[in-house]
């Protein structure tokens, strides 16, 4: 029993010491050589990249825990090479379909360098969860557990994880970036001084005031993003003449729980799911772009719509047994009760579904144009209600393809980087699913690779600064 006390005991000591030297000290100014503002995917991916290198990273994260919107994604694209397909061929099909889902709207330089690096993605992850366990399980390189995977391998490495820690300036000296000024949770100021300032901080789409401003027409929404996503990195490069692009291109996702912040995954729309309004009928091509969808569900009266699909979905996706388990979904024995459970037009709702299912023995979607259709047939039957929430912002800073920011005369900002959802021109109009991880990734380590280039440049004159992309 006296031995038990001990572990336990040595055990709790280990954890606070943990806690306590993850509080900075606030007595006087710190140096490090990189500084990075956000803790989510962008943020420590380019942590990673720094401190590989052998050089020294302090991130700082207002929130009390790292992570931010990545917790909780869903889903992750790659060019990846399909049947009779090489592997250009696939980062070309992967360039063309962001650049027209994103209405063309986007940068071409940044999204072909998304493309080609996209396939880079699953074998770095790979090899970073290969650090801190056996890859015999199947990894998920998704929300937490994609920041779980990030954060210890940022501990490995040393990195210097400043939680409850607020940027508030970036700072210059002789028009060169210096690091930047923070607030610790108790209210004391101080300065971290660094030679390159990466900032990935994420976007503004749980700011009202900022959404509004940007984009009138969607005052009153709600919001999927955590409380933390306010958008501070816009105020902390007012006075560095920053240029910012396609701040009005806010994305709503269309299928988020009425009521609640609970995003629905467009996977169980591409699994098979199908939307039915209240008058019990389908309205639009489930599977075409948030953009299309979101829109069409507001066309309706309710401004919402039911999300139906049946137990050989639910078998196979994973997510749909959370939804259920998690109560956002209702259930029937048949399509007539699932109808009259919800409200909708039972006649009409049966008629419907029993119209798809034919439609899906034909193979052929003539009223909506949807691809890949199959039939809802295996009882139980289930919908939720969703409607369209502001979900991610397509907006910010400007950068060119070394995630170098880039100024309102189009010039380079030296030492100062930016990543994920904090910049725009990646996706133009519309952000597809699944390409926020592949942002995230692919220029956080961009950003993390230059900046230590950077520091080395600046160190050391005989070293060149040459970016990587």
């Amino acid at each position: 029993m006296k031995k038990t006390i001990v572990i336990i005991s040595a055990i709790f000591v280990v954890t606070l010491t943990g806690v306590l030297l993850n509080v900075p000290d606030t007595t006087g100014d710190v140096k490090t050589d990189v500084v990075i503002i956000g803790s989510g995917g962008a943020g420590l991916s380019a942590a990673i990249e720094v401190a590989s290198k052998g050089v020294k990273v302090i991130v700082v994260e207002k929130n009390s825990s790292a992570g931010g919107n990545t917790n909780s994604a869903n889903g992750m694209s790659t060019a990846r090479s399909e049947k009779g397909m090489t592997e250009e061929e696939s980062i070309e099909a992967f360039f063309n379909h962001t650049m027209e889902g994103g209405h063309n709207l986007n940068n071409p330089e940044l999204v072909r360098i998304l493309a080609s690096k996209s396939i880079e993605i699953p074998g770095w992850v790979a090899g970073l969860e290969a650090n801190i366990r056996s890859l015999d399980e199947n990894h998920v390189t998704f929300g937490s557990r994609l920041v779980d995977i990030l954060k210890k391998n940022c501990e490995l490495l040393s990195v210097d994880l400043r939680l409850n820690t607020k940027a508030i300036a970036i700072l210059t000296e002789k028009n060169k970036i210096s690091g930047i000024e923070v607030e610790a949770a108790n209210g004391k100021r101080y300065h971290i001084h660094a030679k390159a300032v990466i900032i990935a901080s994420g976007g503004f789409g749980a700011n009202k005031k900022l959404v509004i401003k940007h984009n009138p027409a969607l005052e009153g929404f709600a919001t999927t993003n955590q409380q933390g996503t306010t958008g501070d990195a816009l105020q902390l490069v007012e006075n560095l003449n920053v240029a910012l692009v396609d701040m009005e291109q806010i994305q709503t996702h269309p299928t988020v729980v009425a009521g609640r912040q609970t995003t629905i995954t467009e996977g169980m729309r591409s699994a098979g799911a199908i939307l039915i309004n209240h008058d019990g009928r389908r309205f639009v091509n489930e599977t075409s772009t948030r953009d299309v969808v979101s829109k069409a569900i507001l066309e309706n009266e309710s401004k919402t719509a039911f999300l139906i699909f049946d137990s050989a979905i639910a078998q196979k996706m994973k997510l749909a047994n959370q939804y259920i388990s998690e109560g956002y979904v209702t259930e029937a024995a048949s399509i007539g009760d699932l109808a009259a459970k919800t409200g909708m037009n039972i006649a009409e709702t049966e008629n419907t579904v029993a119209k798809y299912n034919l439609l899906a023995k034909d193979g052929t979607d003539n009223e909506f144009g949807r691809p890949r259709i199959q039939p809802l047939k295996q009882a139980p039957f289930y919908a939720v209600e969703v409607t369209p929430a502001i979900h991610y912002t397509m907006g910010g800073i400007k950068i060119n393809g070394n995630a170098e920011v880039i100024d309102n005369e189009n010039k380079i900002i030296a030492g100062l980087f930016a990543a994920g959802e904090v910049t725009g021109g990646i996706h133009g109009a519309n952000r597809l699913g699944g390409n926020s991880i592949t942002n995230i990734i692919v220029f956080g380590r961009i950003a993390g690779q230059n900046a230590a280039t950077y520091f080395n440049r600046m160190s050391l004159a005989e070293v060149t600064y040459n970016p990587v992309q």
